[in-house]
């Protein structure tokens, strides 16, 4: 990602103080989303495709091995089953991502800006919620094409990926100030997503895991979320209280836990980007 003070962010003058008013602060978390968004499609000629192409590649690619090779007949609808796993996988990778690296990739707006340095990391997971929402858009549309429908438990969605991105902001807070002072953190992140993406079920289901082990599973946010979207739209049904009360709680105490780490390690943020 460029520097913030080459990408032509219009910026107030960096004796801004967005306390003065809310204005201000809006205006740059507005800024700072859209710079993000611009610069991932920069130079790229199919743009905001590539949103599409890749949930819609991968989906391709479990269905075949999980229908052809290794099937399990016991999974209707094997396609629109995973596309519910790999959409919020991947708003937790690209999310992460960009927002363990916010602070260093705008340096230079972090040093000359006055203002919350918090907010680069939000930014970073705001813009990426552009490509979660054109995701869901199409998981949506693959959903109706097999059959599913609109049902009266849809309104749960909006809470339950309302909840992931409060869990991602909370945990790109943790990693973009751990980042400034160990550099490995980011590698370290890159390694999550590996291991993420075999610990959420994606391409089977809650019920083939040891039922000892199932609470674990739940634990992790980007799991129940994977879970209770599939209760809600390929059973028609409101989602697990337990699922919904494990991923509430733990998204909400990763985002104090997020805001608590980053204010003890704002202040000397500056002095060592």
């Amino acid at each position: 990602m460029q520097d913030g003070s080459s990408s032509g962010l219009a910026l107030a003058p960096p004796t801004l103080n967005p306390w003065r008013g809310g204005g201000n602060l809006l205006f740059l978390l507005e800024n700072l989303v859209l710079k993000d968004f611009r610069i991932r499609y920069r130079n790229m000629s199919l743009g905001m495709l590539w949103s599409i192409a890749n949930p819609l590649v991968m989906m391709g690619v479990l269905t075949f091995v999980f229908t052809r090779i290794y099937p399990n007949p016991a999974i209707p609808h094997f396609a629109v089953f995973v596309l519910c796993g790999l959409v919020p996988f991947n708003f937790y990778s690209l999310a992460l991502n960009a927002g363990t690296t916010s602070l260093l990739d705008n340096q230079s707006l972090v040093k000359r800006v006055r203002c919350p340095r918090r907010i680069f990391p939000i930014a970073a997971v705001l813009a990426n919620c552009l490509h979660f929402l054109i995701q869901i858009a199409l998981l949506l549309a693959i959903a109706f094409m097999f059959g599913y429908r609109v049902n009266r438990f849809w309104p749960w969605l909006g809470l339950i990926w309302g909840l992931e991105i409060l869990f991602m902001c909370g945990l790109a807070l943790i990693t973009a100030a751990l980042d400034v002072y160990y550099r490995d953190v980011r590698y370290l992140v890159e390694a999550s997503n590996v291991v993420m993406f075999w610990m959420v079920p994606i391409f089977y289901s809650l019920e083939m895991v040891p039922e000892r082990l199932r609470l674990f599973y739940l634990l992790n946010p980007i799991a129940a979320v994977v879970v209770a979207g599939r209760q809600v739209l390929l059973h028609s049904r409101a989602p697990d209280p337990m699922v919904l009360f494990a991923m509430t709680i733990v998204s909400l105490g990763c985002l104090g836990l997020g805001f608590t780490v980053f204010g003890r390690l704002e202040r000397n943020l500056a002095d060592n980007l």
